[in-house]
């Protein structure tokens, strides 16, 4: 088959890199991503994600991760992760230098991975043949896995979807078909926690959103004062989590020892980690009586965050003798 007609079939640019005819043995298939797919903002952002929490988790084995498509392939990376986030240790080779013995090492890891995951290998979006081909599709199905598994607050994209084409060599010659490609889900009702007062006052009553807001402002820089720290905007200083757990250990006596969060987060992944610590210890507290995501608050949604520091609030603001907004006027 020409590739000019096999283009014209596909509708596809030039640069979509597909195999001559000979190159794709009878009866196997093989998935591309258009250069549509590659671009595609929230695809992009997912790489990213998946990336700097790779790199977040990996820190301290100084393993750092440019490209998923092609760092991942030979098992290297995928072993050090897989035991850090599994925390056990796996027999195998440390170093795999050729071909062979890197693919022998991926399996392996893929087959504890698999079991990790409690999935069959007909189940699995990914084998360990896709990964070594550096099968961008197959490599983020099983990253994301792994995410949903061991880091499920990681703050994933929702609804990810990538246009797909994949060439089928039949003895007619090669087949192409295009669909759609589903990497990340999107939340459904049943997943949204009930609303509650904060709901209520969002929807019914949202000029008094401001002032509970001024209200929480002052009780926060009263406190924060003796650390030398002031808030002005409590969606994006709170975002990275560092002022929340300085307050929560303010309030609550809590001494944090640097090495538990990040003073200074330089990736999504580091500042999920500072939220999510500081929201298991007001729930050890027993501060937070509605449910609350960490990456609701990285992504500085203004609802959670108003939400956690309110509980703080209601807590400690006769303590403090602030003025203004009781916790029962919200009602």
């Amino acid at each position: 088959m020409e590739p000019e007609f096999l283009y014209n079939l596909l509708q596809l640019p030039r640069e979509v890199a597909l195999p001559a005819e000979e190159q794709l043995p009878q009866g196997a298939k093989k998935k591309y991503l258009p250069p549509n797919s590659r671009k595609d903002p929230k695809f992009e952002e997912l790489q990213k994600v998946l990336a700097e929490w790779i790199n977040a988790t990996l820190l301290p084995e100084h393993i750092v991760v440019r490209s998923l498509e092609e760092d991942v392939f030979d098992g290297l990376i995928l072993h050090h992760l897989f035991q850090k986030l599994a925390e056990l240790r796996l027999e195998v080779e440390e170093i795999a230098l050729t071909a062979t013995s890197q693919r022998r090492k991926l399996e392996v890891v893929l087959e504890a991975v698999n079991r990790a995951l409690q999935l069959e290998e007909p189940q699995a979006k990914w084998s360990a043949e896709a990964i070594f081909n550096k099968d961008l599709l197959a490599t983020l199905h099983l990253l994301v896995a792994l995410a949903k598994r061991f880091q499920p607050n990681l703050p994933l994209p929702r609804n990810v979807r990538v246009d797909v084409v994949t060439i089928e060599s039949t003895k007619s010659g090669l087949k192409s078909e295009k669909s759609v490609e589903q990497l990340t889900e999107d939340s459904t009702d049943e997943d949204r926690p009930a609303e509650d007062v904060f709901d209520e006052l969002f929807k019914l009553a949202p000029e008094k959103v401001r002032a509970v807001e001024e209200a929480i402002v002052s009780f926060v820089n009263q406190k924060l004062e003796r650390l030398g720290l002031s808030v002005q905007n409590l969606d994006t200083q709170f975002a990275d989590g560092v002022i929340l757990l300085l307050l929560i250990g303010q309030l609550e006596g809590f001494f944090l020892h640097l090495k538990e969060f990040y003073l200074t987060p330089s990736s999504p992944a580091e500042m999920v980690h500072n939220v999510t610590l500081a929201l298991e210890l007001l729930k050890e507290g027993g501060l937070l009586s509605h449910p609350v995501s960490p990456e609701d608050i990285v992504n500085k949604d203004p609802r959670s965050t108003l939400r956690v520091l309110y509980s703080l609030f209601c807590k400690h603001k006769l303590k403090a003798g602030v003025d203004g907004t009781s916790c029962g006027t919200l009602h």
